[in-house]
């Protein structure tokens, strides 16, 4: 109970992302986990602001804005193998997501706001096209 009185937020994200999956049905699983991804991104490049605006640079980000990345990272490794193998554009997803991953991987090393938020968009287009 500890861990939920230290990040109320994260706890109630945390609730609600459950709700939304014990809900959902595949397709709908899909979305749910690029929303996530897209979120994550997001606090990334929150975090890499008030850094570079708190004069700390990479230093601040490799500590506060890891987490993010490294969650946004896992949730589109899990995608890429959680594809099903039927899927007419299974081979595509899956290089897609893996790709993506990889990206992200790269970020957690040496972040670029300018990177992130490219990879940010290419899921905000997938979610877009998907409708």
């Amino acid at each position: 109970m500890q861990m939920l009185s230290r990040n109320p937020a994260a706890a109630y994200r945390r609730v609600a992302l459950e709700a939304r999956i014990e809900a959902s049905g595949r397709a709908d699983l899909t979305r749910i986990c690029l929303e996530e991804a897209l979120g994550e991104l997001g606090r990334a490049l929150i975090t890499l602001e008030r850094s570079e605006h708190n004069h700390r640079g990479v230093r601040a980000m490799s500590c506060a804005g890891h987490a993010p990345l490294t969650r946004a990272q896992t949730i589109l490794l899990w995608l890429a193998g959680s594809v099903a193998p039927e899927h007419p554009l299974g081979t595509s997803l899956k290089a897609f997501y893996g790709g993506l991953a990889a990206q992200i991987g790269a970020q957690t090393q040496q972040p670029d706001i300018a990177r992130i938020t490219l990879i940010r968009n290419d899921i905000k287009d997938l979610l877009e096209a998907a409708g």
